[in-house]
This record gives structure tokens, sequence and C-alpha cells, in this order.
């Protein structure tokens, strides 16, 4: 089966909502079950995103629930959760983030990649349009389109995603990105929330400022080594 005919029996019980991007050979929809009401997100890519079948028995707080990967003949079908809320994106159009709330939704952030850096799953697209807060306050990261597994055998990223300001240089073919590129779009992340300007322009003060620093300095080896640290720094 390929993916328009499998899109046309999720038709059957689901209504289009709105096309929510297209691009980069991936589609994403909001859907709404026809006979309940509850919505979800379906993604169509034509080259399939492996992570997405890894997080797919994974429940997690912080990570949106995967309900079906469906590999067609010409890609991939994910079935994954709508979370209704707010992104990051949304509440900066309105203000800055105080380092308190920042804090908050660092911390929520911090633990959905550290699930995914446990399952050797670099997100790589960490921005504040992919960072939602819910209804009830909880933060979801979303979006593994650029996704990807280090390799011991190559020396630099073949395929090059990732957005401009938040990814680092190793993902522009400069060497191999590894969990540290997910730290330095964590640390640019923070800096936007508490400033609204990327740290090479303007760096935030105090304390904030020297955990932003370190995520995002140039040599990968020089900035937090995992996680775990970013989250005991911050």
């Amino acid at each position: 089966m390929n993916c328009q005919d499998y899109l046309d029996l999720i038709r059957s019980e689901y209504g289009l909502i709105s096309v929510l991007s297209q691009k980069n050979g991936a589609v994403v929809l909001r859907m709404r079950h026809i006979a309940s009401g509850k919505d979800m997100i379906v993604r169509r890519y034509d080259v399939p995103v492996p992570a997405y079948q890894a997080i797919q028995s994974v429940l997690h707080r912080h990570l949106p629930e995967i309900y079906d990967c469906i590999m067609c003949e010409d890609g991939q079908i994910v079935l994954e959760e709508y979370v209704e809320g707010i992104s990051v994106s949304q509440v900066l159009e309105s203000g800055k983030y105080t380092y308190r709330g920042a804090k908050t939704v660092m911390i929520g952030l911090c633990k959905a990649v550290q699930t995914l850096h446990g399952m050797d799953i670099i997100h790589r697209d960490i921005k504040p349009e992919n960072i939602l807060i819910s209804k009830d306050g909880t933060v979801k990261l979303i979006d593994l389109n650029a996704s990807r597994k280090p390799s011991a055998c190559k020396k630099q990223d073949t395929v090059i995603l990732g957005t401009i300001g938040y990814a680092p240089p190793e993902q522009y073919g400069v060497g191999q990105s590894d969990r540290r590129a997910d730290i330095y779009a964590m640390g640019v992340l923070l800096n936007v929330m508490l400033t609204g300007e990327h740290p090479s322009h303007r760096l935030a003060r105090g304390k904030a400022g020297r955990i932003i620093k370190k995520c995002t300095l140039i040599d990968p080896n020089s900035r937090f080594s995992s996680v775990q640290k970013l989250m005991q720094a911050l």
C-alpha cells in the first residue's frame, strides 16, 4: 500500500482540519475523528524517519504519544497525539520569559532530550516552534523530522537539516553532529527566551548567560557533555 492509499483509509474516519506544514518531503496534517471529535496529527514522509518507530513504544510526559507508524511503498505515515496548547514561539510573540519561567520549560525539554539521547537519537531541530506547552502546563518536544543516529564511520553529516541560528557548525558539514548539537540548540533557545535575540547578538546576563555561553561554544568538546549536566547547571 502506498501513502496516499493509507491516507484515504484514514479519511474514512477522520476529517481534515488543517495542513500544518508541507516542506522537505514531509506533510503534517491535523485531522479530527468524525465520531468522537478527537484530534490527531498525521505525518507523511517521503523518506522514513526511524526515530518515530523507536519512540512508538515510549510513553513520556514530555514527548507526544505515537499511536502508530506505517511503512508504505513510498514512505512513512505517523499517527501522533495532538497536543492542545501554545508553542514557545507563540509565547515569545507577546514578550520574553523570566529566568524562572524559562527554566521550567528547559527542565521539561531536558527530560525529553535525555530520553531521546538514551535511545541514541539526536533531535537536531530544537527551536521555539517545536516546543509546545499543553493546557495543563506540560512541556512537549515535537517534530523528529531532522533527527538521526550518530554513526562511528562518518566524519560529517550527510544530510544537512536543522534551523539556521539554532543548529551548531558541525550540523552544516564541519563535522558529524552528536548529542552536543542538541545542547548547542538548547543554549540558543534559552537565550532567545530570555532576551529575544541570538546569543551572538546579545547574551543573557548572570548565571543564565554563563550556561548559554558554555552550551554554544564552537568546539563541541567544550560544551556540556550531557543533558544531565546542563539540567544540573540550570
